[in-house]
C-alpha cells in the first residue's frame, strides 16, 4: 500500500471515529432525520459546486446512475439515517464498536456474494471479533449500558453499509468523483426528509454545542471522509479500504471518553482490543490470500 492511500487511510478512520461523537452531540439538540437531511442537502450543494467549478459533470453511465441512488440510500439514509435515530439512546462508543464490524462483515459477505475464499487465518478473525463484541455488549447489556432497540437498529444500519460497500466494488467511475459523492448525499438528503416529516419531533435546542457539532460532522465526516472513502476503493480495492476500520474502535472510543466523558472500563478496553485483533486477522488473510493468487503457478520443469 502506497503512503498516500495509507495517510487518507488513517485520516479517514479518524474522521468517521470521531463522527460518532458529533452525532451524539447533534441529536442532543435536535431530531435526528431532519439534522441529518439537512447535513447531506448543504454537503451535497457544497461537493457538487466545487466539481462543477472544476469541470467534473453528472454525465455518468446508468449503471452507475443507479450505484449513486442504491448508495445514498443504504449509506445515508440507512446506516447514517439508523444511527442517527439510535444515537439517541446509545453511547457514541457502543455506536463506533458495532461500526467496526465493517470489515468483518464484507469478508463474510464476499464469500458468499462473490464466493472469495476465506483462509483459516481469516476465519479465525471472524470469530475472535465476534468474542470481542460478545465481551463488550455482555458487560454493557448486564449493566443497562445499551438499549436493545437503539442496539438493533445499529446493527440493521451496519448490514446496510455493508451492502453499499460491496456496491462500490464494480461501480465507481474513474472521473468526476466530487460529482458522484454530492450526488448521493442529495438522494440521502432527499430519502430522510419524509422519515423527519413522520417521525421528528422538529424541536431544536439551539447550543453553542449543537452549531460546532453541526458544521464538523458536515464538513469532515459528512464531506471530506466520504470523498475520501471512494477515493480510498477505487485506489485499493473495497476490502483493503474497509481495514482501516481496523482502527476504528480504538479511535471511536477514545474521541467519545475525551469529548463526551463516556465511561470506560477494562473489559470495554479488553473488548476493543479483541475486537482489534479479529479485524487485523481477518484483512491479514485476505491480503496474503490475494498475494498467492498473483503468483504464478511454479512449473516442474528446470529448464
Amino acid at each position: 500500500m502506497d503512503l498516500r492511500a495509507l495517510a487518507a487511510g488513517v485520516a479517514f478512520a479518524f474522521m468517521w471515529s470521531s463522527a460518532f461523537t458529533s452525532a451524539r452531540l447533534v441529536v442532543a439538540d435536535a431530531p435526528p432525520f431532519a439534522a441529518l437531511s439537512v447535513r447531506f442537502a448543504l454537503s451535497g450543494l457544497v461537493a457538487i459546486a466545487i466539481a462543477t467549478l472544476i469541470g467534473q459533470s453528472a454525465r455518468i453511465s446508468p449503471a452507475q446512475w443507479r450505484a449513486v441512488v442504491l448508495f445514498g440510500i443504504c449509506q445515508n439514509t440507512l446506516y447514517l439515517g439508523l444511527n442517527f435515530a439510535a444515537m439517541r439512546w446509545v453511547e457514541a462508543s457502543v455506536a463506533v464498536i458495532v461500526a467496526s464490524l465493517l470489515p468483518l462483515v464484507v469478508a463474510l459477505a464476499s464469500r458468499f456474494v462473490f464466493a472469495e475464499r476465506l483462509p483459516p487465518l481469516g476465519i479465525a478473525g471472524l470469530a475472535i471479533g465476534l468474542v470481542g463484541v460478545i465481551v463488550i455488549m455482555q458487560g454493557r447489556l448486564a449493566g443497562g449500558g445499551v438499549d436493545a432497540a437503539g442496539l438493533a437498529l445499529m446493527i440493521a444500519g451496519l448490514l446496510s453499509l455493508a451492502g453499499a460497500t460491496l456496491l462500490l466494488r464494480e461501480a465507481l467511475p474513474k472521473h468526476d468523483l466530487l460529482m458522484m459523492v454530492g450526488l448521493q448525499m442529495l438522494v440521502g438528503s432527499a430519502t430522510l426528509l419524509p422519515l423527519a416529516l413522520i417521525f421528528d419531533s422538529w424541536q431544536v435546542t439551539w447550543t453553542l454545542s449543537l452549531g460546532l457539532a453541526f458544521a464538523y460532522t458536515t464538513i469532515f465526516p459528512g464531506l471530506v471522509a466520504t470523498l475520501t472513502w471512494f477515493w480510498l476503493v477505487r485506489r485499493i480495492g473495497p476490502t483493503r479500504s474497509a481495514s482501516f476500520h481496523f482502527l476504528n474502535p480504538f479511535l471511536g472510543v477514545a474521541v467519545a471518553a475525551l469529548v463526551l466523558a463516556e465511561p470506560l472500563t477494562l473489559r470495554d478496553a479488553l473488548g476493543v482490543a479483541v475486537v482489534m485483533l479479529g479485524i487485523l486477522a481477518v484483512q491479514r488473510a485476505r491480503r496474503s490470500e490475494a498475494g498467492a493468487a498473483a503468483k504464478p503457478p511454479l512449473s516442474g520443469r528446470t529448464g
